[in-house]
């Protein structure tokens, strides 16, 4: 069974649900490592996506006629 891919908005919601329990001051030190690592692996995650994304966009853009691909910051 082949591994979809992380999806950009869930993954989004739950960083931010993540750092809301960060903030919270009640959640033990053992619980708040384990959502910093969460939260890591899914910035990366995250992070890697978008720049996929960059890149077939870069892609498309270059293989159509008449367009002109400016740097996206690169």
């Amino acid at each position: 069974m082949e591994q979809h891919p992380l999806k950009i908005e869930p993954a989004l919601a739950r960083l931010e649900e993540i750092v809301r329990q960060l903030e919270n001051e009640q959640i033990s030190l053992e619980e708040s490592l384990e959502l910093f690592e969460e939260g890591v692996k899914l910035a990366d995650s995250i992070q890697k996506r978008l720049s996929e994304a960059q890149l077939r966009v870069k892609k498309v853009l270059e293989e159509a006629e008449n367009f002109k691909v400016e740097d996206f910051g690169e």
